[in-house]
């Protein structure tokens, strides 16, 4: 599989205040994964609100809400995505205390914006992979261990069943190319 089929269900989103900026990196990313744009902060995170986005690409200095100030609100919201700054500031000290994954200054060419992406698709994937393990592990042996009934009737078993199936989906939507999921499976575990 090439590296632009790896990614195609990635969900991006490009927040750049310069809507030719925006729209150029939106296209350097076009058939290679899911992408939208934002305009400004406030934007970006109405849409990290409303859909499930995995890579936020992130200008730095907008007018409102700047690079930073979406920054800091994505990780008071415990935001379960990858965040690449992509801005024509120069890094300094300052950014040792910012809560990002990857650093691009401008201009970032097509192949780089889309390894970057890439890269943290696939940290993404093996993060949520090990919460994706924990629930599902509880789920199987809740289930080797009780009846449906009892099942049915415990809130925490549904909370924890629900989660396992969202973290599937979404894990196995970011790593198209890996059966690891598969070999949770396989591991034996009687039920009543």
């Amino acid at each position: 599989m090439t590296q632009a089929n790896q990614s195609t269900d990635v969900r991006v989103l490009v927040v750049d205040d310069e809507k030719e900026v925006a729209d150029a990196y939106a296209l350097r990313l076009r058939g290679f994964c899911d992408v939208e744009t934002a305009y400004d902060g406030e934007a970006a995170l109405a849409t990290i609100e409303e859909s499930t986005i995995d890579v936020v690409l992130l200008d730095r200095h907008m007018p409102g809400l700047s690079g930073d100030d979406v920054l800091a609100e994505l990780d008071d919201r415990d935001f379960r995505g990858r965040v690449v700054m992509v801005t024509a500031v120069d890094p300094d000290f300052d950014v040792l205390e910012l809560p990002f994954d990857d650093y691009l200054c401008k201009p970032v060419d097509r192949e780089d914006v889309r390894a970057a992406v890439d890269q943290q698709r696939r940290v993404l994937a093996y993060d949520l992979l090990g919460e994706y393990f924990s629930a599902q592990s509880k789920r199987a042996i809740i289930e080797a261990e009780t009846t449906a009934a009892a099942r049915d009737d415990h809130d925490g078993y549904r909370a924890v069943a629900e989660r396992a199936d969202t973290l599937r989906e979404r894990v196995g939507r970011l790593l198209v190319d890996d059966d690891v999921i598969d070999a949770f499976d396989d591991i034996g575990r009687e039920e009543l």
